[in-house]
């Protein structure tokens, strides 16, 4: 007997869906996401395509209808619920345009729950184009099967991220004067967490001070060498990863 193929097929195309799904749901595409469809991957009614909604997880769908700029898409099978999500923080000062973009993007193939960017006394950026980090983030999670996208917070000052810092969460962060490894840290603090990365010229001694004053907060060091604010970052947050999130 021949073997049913497996369906949607693992080359189907993935999209992220900004409404809730449901089985026998159409969805009208916007024009970029229809563009990709038809002119990119060429595909036809009938076709294949897999869609998360950042809400009830993974759906089967197949292309129901084109024109000539728009498609709409009818949802036929709930594949997956929406993933459990570790709970980790990535906070870090802006950085410039593609870096951060790139530290967006990759922050969330890597799983974290939350990107906060933070505004410090050494920031070269101030202005953080919001809807442009978001698309990276839905790129990225369309690309590596994510069915939850990271919350991107509104940037805040450091006084202000230190002022509501929620009394639960541990606060690592990248101490350029050093600190124990974050593995050991995060061995010995388990739980929610983040991960605060400085700017390009590292934080100032106040703000250091002020960091260190926070009950929750553990300086820690990311080996022998210096690295750029986004190596940093993905580098912590791969540790943290391995040790306490879903790389276990």
């Amino acid at each position: 007997m021949t073997a049913t193929p497996a369906w949607p097929p693992g080359s189907a195309p993935r999209l992220f869906v900004d409404q809730a799904l449901a089985e026998g749901a159409e969805v009208a595409l916007e024009a970029g996401q229809a563009n990709y469809l038809l002119n990119v991957m060429r595909l036809k009614p009938g076709d294949a395509v897999r869609c998360f909604d950042d809400r009830t997880g993974e759906w089967a769908a197949e292309v129901a209808s084109t024109g000539k700029r728009d498609a709409r898409l009818r949802v036929t099978a709930h594949l997956g619920p929406r993933e459990a999500v570790p709970d980790l923080w990535l906070v870090a000062a802006p950085i410039k345009k593609q870096r951060i973009d790139w530290m967006a993007e990759k922050a969330c193939e890597l799983g974290v729950a939350r990107f906060a960017p933070v505004l410090t006394r050494r920031s070269v950026v101030d202005r953080i184009n919001l809807e442009r980090l978001r698309a990276h983030m839905i790129e990225a999670a369309e690309q590596c099967g994510r069915a939850a996208l990271p919350e991107l917070a509104e940037p805040v000052k450091l006084e202000r991220l230190l002022r509501d810092w929620p009394e639960e969460r541990t606060l690592f962060f990248a101490d350029e004067t050093g600190g124990p490894p974050l593995a050991e840290a995060a061995a010995a603090h388990p739980g929610p967490a983040a991960i605060l990365i400085g700017p390009e010229g590292g934080f100032a001694p106040e703000e250091r001070e002020a960091i260190r004053a926070l009950p929750r907060a553990i300086g820690i060091g990311l080996g022998p060498r210096i690295l750029r604010a986004e190596t940093a970052a993905l580098a912590a947050v791969s540790v943290w990863m391995a040790l306490a999130g879903d790389w276990r």
